[in-house]
C-alpha cells in the first residue's frame, strides 16, 4: 500500500488509469537529453534538499520593521499624540514597559504565570486537536455525519469565548477546567473547518485509483485521506493555537491567582498600564512561538510538501 501513500502525497496524474496498472510514458527526446547536473533557473534559490534558500536581507527587513514600529510607539507616547479619535496620552512608552518587564523577571511569580497559562492553552489545544481532527475527517468523508453534526457545530462556532464564561462556570466543578474549556472552544473550530476543507478538497481520482488498486476503507482512510488532508490540518492547528492564546485572557478572568491573562486583567484593575502592555506582548510572543512550533512540526510530518518561494 505504499503506492497509495505516494499517490496521496504527490497527486495522481490526470490520465492515470483506474485499473490495477499504471502506464508510464517515455519523456520526449529533448527532456531525456537535458543533463541532470545542470539546474534550471528556478532551482538557484533552493538548497540541496529543496527548501528555499534563506535571504538574510529579509530577516534584516523584518527586524527593521519591528524597530520602526517601536520607535513610532515611543514617539507617540512621549509626545502624547492626540489624533482626535485615537490618542496616546495614557499609553505607556516602550521604556516604561521595559522597566515593568525587568520587575516581572525579577519576581518569583513569572514562572508561575507562565506555567499556568501554558498548561491551560496546551491542554485546551490538545483536546481541540483530537476533537477537531476526528470530527473533521468523519464529516468530510460521510454525508450522514455532515448532515447530523455540521449544523449544530456551525451554530456554536460564532459564539465568542467571553459568552461561554457563565456556562463554563456552571458546567465544570473547578475553575481550572473552566479555563481549559474556554481555550478548547477557541482552538476547536479553526482545526475542525480546516480538516473538513482538507478532506473535501482531495482529488476524487486519488480515491478512485486507490479503490481500484484494492484499498480497503480503513487503509484508504489512513494512507490516502489522512495524508492528503494533513497540510490543511496543520494549517488549522496553527490557527487554532493562535486562537487558544487569544481566548486566554477571557479564560483567566474566571478566577485564579496566576496566569498571563490573569496578570493582564489584574493590571487593568489596578491601573498598572505598563504591566497591561507587557501582558499583551507576552501573550503575543508566546502565541507566535507556539504557532511557529506547530508549523515546524507540520513541516516535519509532511516532507512531501515543498514550500514555494514567493515572487520577488
Amino acid at each position: 500500500m505504499s503506492a497509495l501513500r505516494t499517490m496521496a502525497r504527490r497527486g495522481a496524474p490526470a490520465d492515470a488509469p483506474l485499473g490495477g496498472r499504471v502506464v508510464f510514458e517515455r519523456a520526449p527526446a529533448a527532456e531525456r537529453a537535458a543533463p541532470a547536473s545542470a539546474p534550471g533557473p528556478l532551482l538557484t534559490d533552493r538548497l540541496a534538499d529543496g527548501r528555499p534558500r534563506r535571504d538574510p536581507r529579509r530577516a534584516l527587513l523584518r527586524a527593521l520593521s519591528v524597530a520602526v514600529c517601536i520607535a513610532l510607539w515611543q514617539w507617540a507616547s512621549t509626545a502624547r499624540v492626540h489624533l482626535g479619535i485615537v490618542n496616546f496620552v495614557n499609553v505607556p512608552a516602550p521604556t516604561e514597559v521595559i522597566v515593568a518587564a525587568r520587575d516581572l523577571v525579577s519576581s518569583p511569580k513569572l514562572w508561575l504565570h507562565l506555567q499556568n497559562s501554558l498548561f491551560r492553552v496546551l491542554a485546551g489545544f490538545a483536546a481541540a486537536g483530537v476533537t477537531g481532527v476526528v470530527l473533521g475527517l468523519v464529516i468530510g468523508r460521510s454525508r450522514l455525519a455532515e448532515d447530523t453534526l455540521l449544523a449544530p457545530l456551525e451554530v456554536l462556532r460564532p459564539i465568542p469565548g467571553v459568552a461561554w464564561l457563565p456556562l463554563a462556570i456552571l458546567m465544570f466543578p473547578s475553575a481550572e477546567l473552566s479555563m481549559v474549556f474556554i481555550t478548547y472552544m477557541g482552538a476547536l473550530f479553526p482545526i475542525l473547518l480546516a480538516t473538513i476543507h482538507g478532506v473535501v478538497s482531495l482529488d476524487p481520482r486519488l480515491i478512485a485509483s486507490s479503490r481500484s488498486l484494492g484499498a480497503r476503507p480503513f487503509r484508504l482512510f489512513v494512507e490516502v485521506v489522512l495524508p492528503g488532508a494533513l497540510p490543511s490540518i496543520i494549517t488549522g492547528m496553527s490557527l487554532g493555537m493562535g486562537t487558544a492564546w487569544f481566548c486566554l485572557v477571557t479564560a483567566e478572568m474566571i478566577g485564579g491567582q496566576y496566569g498571563i491573562g490573569y496578570f493582564t486583567w489584574e493590571s487593568y484593575n489596578l491601573q498598572r498600564y505598563p504591566d497591561i502592555v507587557l501582558g499583551m506582548l507576552l501573550i503575543g510572543l508566546l502565541g507566535m512561538l507556539s504557532s511557529a512550533a506547530v508549523k515546524r512540526i507540520g513541516a516535519w510530518l509532511t516532507p512531501w510538501q515543498r514550500p514555494e518561494e514567493k515572487g520577488r
